[in-house]
């Protein structure tokens, strides 16, 4: 039988299918431009059409599937846009499903990933949620404009401390709980990367890797806001999505280090520091 990825062609998905592969898994990517699957990752995988809106979609996403790993689309914003999609994997009996989540969701009722991980609970399908703290290909992707054309860490989240991890770590490890259904079954892991830091920390390596002074701006909330939507054009919703996460993170949600990665995979999740050399052009 097959696994099934959704958001395969996203920072998580990608990293997930390529490891499922090296697993020897059969993977079927699945996503609203299968032809960009297809371009991605050759003759490796089945690439089919799925939009969680489409319900006449789940039928050939889940053929010969027995294990899947679930992705919220960032445009659905309501929980229950996610709805039909699980009441279809419980019609196909899956074996495991692997929901993307939040650090600290369990304790939180606000993100919508509370209460996906509930339905997919009260729905008896065989679960396994991973719940990564702050990806670190943020600080190289939406927040790297700042930091190449300011020389600025332009992040709303205070003194706090967060436990990056980067963005592969979080795909090898869904790809060992999809890999052994039984033994992951009806589980929650929390995975972060090996330290804690702040953003005058974060700007400090990132000042070390790329020889230029990089300064963390702490702005407010609302100075970020309109920065965001104002000067970069990003959608409010979007950007208020966000702000939320920073409130949180500023309460100290993001701060804790665990050892699941390790547990999971053997291996050390890797250092923030190691990311930025590796994608040092991010900065440039």
């Amino acid at each position: 039988m097959k696994v099934l990825v959704t958001g395969a062609s996203g920072n998580v998905g990608r990293y997930v299918t390529e490891n499922l592969l090296h697993m020897e898994e059969q993977v079927v990517t699945a996503g609203t431009d299968p032809q960009k699957l297809k371009d991605m990752f050759q003759d490796k995988v089945d690439a089919v059409y799925l939009d969680f809106t489409k319900k006449e979609t789940f039928q050939d996403a889940l053929e010969n599937v027995d294990r899947v790993f679930l992705i919220r689309p960032p445009h659905l914003g309501k929980p229950e846009d996610l709805y039909p999609f699980i009441d279809a994997l419980k019609a196909h009996e899956i074996k495991l499903v692997s929901f993307l989540s939040l650090m600290g969701v369990e304790k939180n009722t606000i993100p919508p990933h509370h209460k996906i991980e509930k339905y997919i609970e009260a729905s008896k399908i065989p679960f396994a949620h991973i719940r990564p703290g702050f990806f670190m290909q943020n600080i190289s992707g939406i927040h790297s404009i700042e930091i190449r054309e300011m020389n600025q860490i332009f992040i709303p989240a205070g003194n706090s401390k967060t436990s990056f991890i980067d963005a592969e770590d979080i795909g090898l490890s869904v790809a060992a709980l999809l890999h052994s259904p039984e033994k992951y079954k009806n589980t929650a892991h929390t995975i972060t990367g090996p330290e804690a830091l702040n953003y005058f920390q974060v700007a400090n390596i990132l000042s070390e890797v790329t020889g230029r002074k990089i300064e963390y701006a702490k702005p407010g909330f609302l100075k970020y806001r309109r920065h965001y939507i104002k000067q970069r054009g990003l959608e409010k919703a979007y950007v208020n999505v966000t702000m939320a996460l920073y409130f949180m993170t500023r309460m100290g949600t993001a701060k804790d280090v665990t050892d699941d990665f390790i547990k999971l995979t053997g291996k050390k999740p890797r250092s923030f520091k190691e990311f930025a050399i590796a994608n040092i052009d991010c900065f440039r």
